[in-house]
């Protein structure tokens, strides 16, 4: 069985990037280019509005580029199960109030019942202290 992955914008973004001469910047979107040529199709891939919403900003330019890259992919619907845990991710944890575009992202992988959220975003969403915490949110609501 094929697993499922989500896609949050950040991912999107170092594929779309401009070239910089920041070497951690640039070797990440080496990276992720390499990954999306390479990996994406070993998974089911998915995304959300939020992820729309946020790769629409910006450069209109670039934007049109980023949407057009995941025009295919299929969207999970934001529902009152993911709002609902979103809220408690952000009252219950550590999670700054800014943060709440990220705790979407981290609801709709972990309602859908996703395999793998896949970003770069290592201050909110990918962090280890701040993951403890909502995977115990998580459980204690209901979800795994």
């Amino acid at each position: 069985m094929i697993e499922s992955l989500y896609l949050d914008t950040s991912i999107i973004g170092y594929l779309t990037i401009r070239p910089s001469t920041n070497l951690i910047t640039a070797s990440n979107s080496v990276i992720t280019q390499n990954w999306w040529d390479t990996r994406r199709e070993n998974f089911t891939l998915y995304i959300s509005e939020v992820v729309l919403e946020e790769l629409a900003r910006g450069d209109q330019e670039i934007a049109t580029k980023r949407l057009d890259l995941i025009s295919e992919l299929p969207l999970l619907a934001l529902n009152e199960a993911v709002e609902e845990l979103a809220q408690q991710f952000l009252t219950k944890s550590n999670l700054p109030p800014k943060a709440s575009d990220d705790a979407l992202h981290i609801a709709l992988a972990t309602v859908y019942k996703v395999d793998y959220l896949l970003t770069w975003n290592c201050k909110h969403i990918a962090n280890a202290q701040i993951q403890k915490k909502l995977s115990q949110i998580s459980i204690e609501s209901g979800c795994q």
